[in-house]
């Protein structure tokens, strides 16, 4: 039985964590080519943050309420889906509206519980899976023997990526800036730079220049990353903690024939992301079940506490990633 009402954390006005408010609201009935997830767990992720600070605003036609990624149970579909029923265990990628006990989103971007996980570890992988997999193999090419740099190795994305790039046959190359935080990042198979201690410039440098760096940080970050790379390297940008407005030299680009580019997911079309999920299918959901490839989870919080969850997120604490327990399982 599906009820009318569910439990939701929406975004009072746009502020710090205290503005996540749990609240009641209409259960949402899918629309054609979607399905509806009784949600077991909710990722938590910096967007959602961004959003709820009042400077990532959902989509078109997507929920308000924060929360891009879960995991549960089909509930309900669309008109014009076939490929799930009732039932079914999937995680999906949501355009919004992960923070409660129901959320929709297109049947093209859920998948099935890879075989071995848990509910909690499934509700914390779309979001950096298809972040991931599209940004770093997709968009960057990486290739095995090549030497791979990701800034923030400690986080969700940095963990997840650290270890795609070995599964791949790359060199690992990760930044931290704790020597716990640097631990967990060679735990995964990367070599750790402390950015408080080290230039990566210089370390890359040493080795050859980096093949491909994904970057998170932007500002400041971003001339350096130049710095680090190879002859023919790539920058691949996909957030900018550290300031969207940079100085580039283009000479530098043009002279050693690099490579800039970068992507949000969230705003891509939902056939793009329909591609993404497919790939994860076929290439990533096999060294999940492999064992090969993890999703290291930091903490759990309950739903109503999803402002602790926040507040966690914003201290830099997190090795990995941060779950939402909805209904658990």
């Amino acid at each position: 039985m599906i009820p009318d009402a569910m439990t939701a954390v929406e975004i009072s006005t746009p502020g710090g964590a205290e503005v996540l408010k749990a609240t009641r609201r209409a259960v949402p009935l899918p629309r054609h080519g979607e399905i509806l997830i009784r949600v077991a767990w909710a990722g938590v992720n910096r967007p959602d943050v961004f959003q709820r600070k009042g400077s990532y605003a959902p989509p078109p036609g997507a929920s308000d309420l924060p929360g891009l990624e879960c995991s549960g149970e089909v509930a309900a579909v669309g008109p014009g889906v076939t490929e799930w029923a009732a039932g079914d265990r999937v995680c999906a990628l949501l355009p919004g509206g992960g923070y409660a006990e129901y959320a929709t989103t297109p049947a093209a971007h859920a998948l099935p519980v890879p075989e071995g996980l848990s509910l909690q570890e499934a509700g914390a992988l779309p979001e950096v899976a298809f972040t991931v997999w599209s940004n770093v193999v997709m968009r960057g090419g990486l290739r095995a023997g090549e030497r791979f740099l990701v800034h923030g190795g400690s986080s969700g994305i940095g963990t997840m990526a650290i270890q795609v790039a070995r599964a791949l046959g790359a060199r690992v190359f990760a930044t931290a800036g704790t020597d716990e935080k640097c631990g967990a990042c060679e735990a995964l198979g990367a070599t750790a730079i402390n950015y408080r201690s080290e230039d990566f410039v210089e370390v890359l440098d040493s080795e050859g220049g980096a093949d491909l760096i994904l970057d998170m940080v932007g500002g400041s970050y971003a001339p350096r990353n130049l710095d680090a790379l190879a002859d023919d390297g790539r920058l691949v940008m996909i957030a900018q903690l550290g300031g969207a407005k940079v100085e580039l030299n283009l000479s530098t680009i043009m002279r050693r024939r690099l490579t800039v580019t970068g992507s949000t997911l969230r705003p891509q079309s939902d056939s793009a992301k329909a591609a993404i999920a497919a790939a994860l299918r076929r290439h990533l959901w096999p060294l999940l079940a492999a064992g090969t490839v993890k999703v290291p989870l930091d903490s759990e919080f309950a739903l109503e506490d999803a402002a602790g969850a926040h507040r966690w997120m914003e201290e830099g604490h997190h090795i990995g990633k941060i779950a939402l327990r909805v209904a658990g399982g």
